[in-house]
């Protein structure tokens, strides 16, 4: 905690003496140059709050690696594909509907939020001990049975985190956001690493993560300016949260599959330690996918509330440099993680982990098309057009999900991924009909990124061909 206060502290000066936060949070009218100085801002915090997040992990993993045994590694990851589903087909869109909502800095429409959040995270944790022995069924793992109550109890204390993180977004402050993130991950890994050199089990990870949710929920509450949130049931509020969350609800729905479909299948194709294994090289190779997704969700939306491409050619412009600059950045942050991905295992886990060199590689080039349209979902959230928003990720899952099973099916772990990178550029042209519907498609921008892209995957694939040979020997 100690550490906590100092980070707190030392952040205090720069959210308290924030002109352009306080202009924001009191509605005046921001110029061209404040707001291209506050994405900034808010850019760089998130690439230092995401890469010292990625950091802690990556620390965490590699004491971890030598302290547990790869099937833990695979255990939490089947447990966190349960609780990141309940969560996601569960979502009705608080965080996104603060950030978005005229009323997104009403306390009733904020405490209604809350109140909606409260009961849905409560609800989660009776739905995970009910799926507990399905789950260890599914998967012929019957620790799961034990380990996913123990886990869901995380849910139960984030129902209570206050929606002032959410209008701390909405205004692009996110210097306190950031340390109270780094904070609680730190606290939580501390107490991973104590409880398993005390117990040597898997446990350690479940417990260590709850306690990293309580130490977030007090951090939050204590450092986070603005009112304590109430229970509040107002029927206005209530309307509208659940109208746009509706098409929210059914988008994240989506993104579970989007985001833990892989895992599912696999489950099924290899060994509860391949899963392990599987799950050190996805990490390493998503870790500035991260970084781009939390860029791309805190700054697009407010960026695009404020300046609608569609509106003038000024706005076009401004959000133009930022898609240039944002999907250059996150591209070449891929290639280079596929070309050094085998390198990077092998300098920093054990032999046991060698396999993982080449998910890096394989992980890193099949995300590259999903990211060259992953700015265009801004226009139409912050048009408040959630339904297209669903529409495009129904179009990825079905694809993604479809095309990585049959991928497996013919072609092992290589043909996944090949279905995996098939799939997200068939779904680019649903992604261009919705940026087309708010005016904000970039056809210069699709096709700088996408030659880029195919320099970058070719030059990797060339590199390290080997290592990608040696995932055909995963899948049993």
């Amino acid at each position: 905690m100690r550490f906590a206060r100092r980070a707190m502290r030392f952040l205090a000066p720069v959210r308290s003496s924030s002109a352009l936060g306080a202009a924001a949070m009191s509605g005046e009218p921001t110029t061209p140059g404040k707001i291209t100085e506050r994405l900034a801002s808010g850019a760089l915090l998130t690439i230092g709050g995401h890469f010292g997040g990625q950091m802690i992990r990556l620390i965490g993993n590699l004491i971890l690696s030598r302290i547990l045994f790869p099937e833990a590694f695979g255990l939490m990851t089947l447990v966190t594909v349960v609780l990141v589903g309940v969560a996601m087909f569960s979502d009705i869109g608080i965080a996104p509907s603060i950030q978005q909502s005229k009323r997104g800095d009403d306390p009733d429409f904020l405490d209604t939020a809350w109140t909606l959040q409260l009961i849905r995270f409560s609800s989660l944790w009776v739905v995970c001990c009910i799926l507990a022995w399905p789950a260890g069924a599914f998967f012929n793992e019957p620790m799961l049975t034990q380990l996913l109550p123990v886990a869901a109890l995380s849910l139960v204390i984030a129902g209570f985190l206050p929606t002032r993180i959410h209008t701390a977004s909405r205004h692009l402050l996110i210097g306190r956001l950031t340390a109270i993130d780094l904070a609680s991950q730190a606290i939580g890994l501390i107490a991973i690493i104590v409880l398993a050199l005390i117990t040597r089990s898997v446990w350690a990870m479940p417990i260590g993560n709850v306690f990293g949710v309580f130490i977030k929920l007090i951090l939050a509450d204590r450092y986070l300016p603005g009112a304590r949130n109430r229970f509040r049931w107002e029927k206005e509020a209530r309307h509208e949260l659940v109208h746009f969350g509706k098409w929210i609800f059914l988008s994240t729905a989506c993104s579970f599959l989007l985001s833990q479909s892989d895992k599912i299948i696999l489950g099924k194709f290899i060994s509860i330690e391949g899963i392990g294994i599987y799950n050190v090289g996805f990490f390493m190779a998503t870790a500035p996918m991260a970084i781009a997704i939390a860029i791309n969700s805190r700054l697009t939306l407010p960026l695009c509330r404020d300046h609608p491409p569609g509106q003038s050619a000024d706005n076009f412009r401004v959000v133009r440099r930022f898609r240039f600059r944002f999907s250059f950045a996150a591209l070449s942050c891929q290639i280079v993680l596929a070309l050094l991905g085998v390198t990077i295992i092998d300098i920093l886990y054990d032999d046991r982990f060698l396999a993982s060199g080449g998910v890096v590689v394989a992980v890193a080039l099949m995300n590259l098309p999903y990211i060259i349209g992953i700015t265009y979902e801004g226009p139409a959230l912050a048009a408040a057009d959630s339904r297209a928003v669903f529409m495009l990720n129904l179009t990825r899952a079905v694809l993604q999900t479809g095309l990585f099973l049959a991928g497996v099916e013919l072609g092992g772990l290589q043909g996944a991924f090949i279905g995996y990178a098939l799939a997200h550029l068939l779904s680019h042209g649903v992604v261009i009909h919705v940026a087309r519907k708010h005016k904000a498609w970039d056809p210069l921008h699709d096709a700088v990124m996408l030659l880029l892209s195919i320099g970058g995957a070719a030059l990797a694939l060339w590199v390290n061909s080997g290592a990608i040979l040696m995932l055909s020997n995963f899948v049993r």
